[in-house]
C-alpha cells in the first residue's frame, strides 16, 4: 500500500483514482487504512474513483467479503459498479479465523467487538497450554486499541477494526484505524507541562516511549494502557506496525520489549489522517 501511494499526495488533489491491478492482494491492515484514506478524501470533497481490474474475482471480492464497501462512503465511484450485495452481511460470523471490518465511532461502542476479536484470535491457538492467559492478554490489547480511538480521534469520521488469520503465512493480524488527530498531535501540546524532558524528542522517539513506559497528555496517572497493551503483545512475540499521519514505525519485540534499536521507520509519507495500528501474531509461536 505504501509503495502504491508513495509518489502521490492524495489530500492535495481534486481527483484521485486508485487502481487495484490484476492479481492484487490486499492484507487486512492495508484494507482498513485504505478505507480510512478513501473516506477522508471524500470528506475533503475530493473525487475518488476505484478501479478493480479483476472485479469480484480479485481484490474487490475479498474486500466485499470483509465488509469494506459497507463502510465506504457512497459518494465514491467504482468503475466496475458497486457490489450488489454485502459479502460480510451474508457470510459474516461463519469463519472463526476472521472478524469482518467493524465500525467504531465516538457515539457508539459495540460491546461485543473485543470479545469477537479475542475469540477469533483464540481459534488458531486453541492447542496452546497458556490459552487462558493469551485470551486475557488479547482482550486487553483489543480493548486498548479500540478505546484509543475514543481518546484521540476527535473526528466525525468513523474508525475501523478487523482481524484475519493467514494460515499459509503462519500469522494473524489485528488492525485498528482511525481518521482523527492522531496520538502525537494530542500528546505534544502537553509535553511542556507533563514531560518537559521529552519536548525535543521526535515523533518516532515519543512513540517508542509511549509503548515502553506509558505517556499521556493527562500525566503519569494515565497512558499506561498502550504500555500494558505492548507488554502483553511482547509476551507472544507480536510485531507492532504503527502508521501516523506522515510516518510509519515497525517495532519487532526483543527480550526487553519494543526498543529503539529494533524499529524500522519511514518518514515524509503521503498524508493519511489519524493513527493506524496493526499487531501481527505468529501462529507457530
Amino acid at each position: 500500500m505504501e509503495r502504491a501511494i508513495s509518489h502521490s499526495a492524495p489530500h492535495k488533489s481534486t481527483h484521485c483514482e486508485f487502481c487495484f491491478p490484476s492479481g492484487c492482494k490486499v492484507m487486512i491492515d492495508a484494507a482498513v487504512r485504505l478505507l480510512s484514506l478513501f473516506n477522508q478524501l471524500d470528506y475533503c470533497c475530493i473525487n475518488v474513483v476505484l478501479d478493480f481490474e479483476d472485479g469480484d474475482d480479485g481484490a474487490m471480492g475479498y474486500l466485499n467479503r470483509m465488509g469494506f464497501f459497507d463502510h465506504l462512503s457512497k459518494n465514491i465511484d467504482i468503475k466496475q459498479g458497486w457490489p450488489t450485495y454485502s459479502g460480510a452481511v451474508i457470510h459474516g460470523g461463519t469463519n472463526d479465523s476472521l472478524v469482518e471490518i467493524a465500525n467504531i465511532n465516538r457515539g457508539y461502542r459495540d460491546p461485543t467487538l473485543c470479545t469477537r476479536l479475542t475469540n477469533a484470535l483464540m481459534q488458531p491457538f486453541s492447542g496452546r497450554p497458556d490459552l487462558k492467559r493469551l485470551s486475557d492478554a488479547a482482550w486487553l490489547i483489543f480493548s486498548e486499541l479500540t478505546d484509543n480511538i475514543f481518546s484521540h480521534s476527535e473526528t466525525q469520521l468513523n474508525g475501523f477494526a478487523a482481524l484475519q488469520a493467514y494460515p499459509r503465512g503462519k500469522e494473524l493480524r489485528v488492525a485498528v484505524s482511525d481518521s482523527g488527530l492522531g496520538i502525537m498531535e494530542t500528546l505534544r501540546p502537553s509535553l511542556v507541562q507533563q514531560y518537559p524532558l521529552l519536548t525535543s524528542k521526535t515523533d518516532i522517539e515519543l512513540l517508542v516511549e509511549m509503548f515502553r513506559r506509558g505517556l499521556s497528555r493527562h500525566g503519569n496517572d494515565r497512558g499506561l494502557g498502550l504500555k500494558g497493551c505492548a507488554e502483553k503483545a511482547i509476551k507472544y512475540k507480536a510485531d507492532l506496525d504503527i502508521r501516523l499521519p506522515q510516518s510509519r514505525v515497525f517495532l519487532a519485540p526483543s527480550q526487553n520489549g519494543y526498543q529503539p534499536n529494533t524499529l524500522y521507520c519511514s518518514e515524509n509519507l503521503p498524508l493519511i489522517w489519524g493513527t493506524h495500528i496493526c499487531f501481527t501474531f505468529r501462529l507457530d509461536k
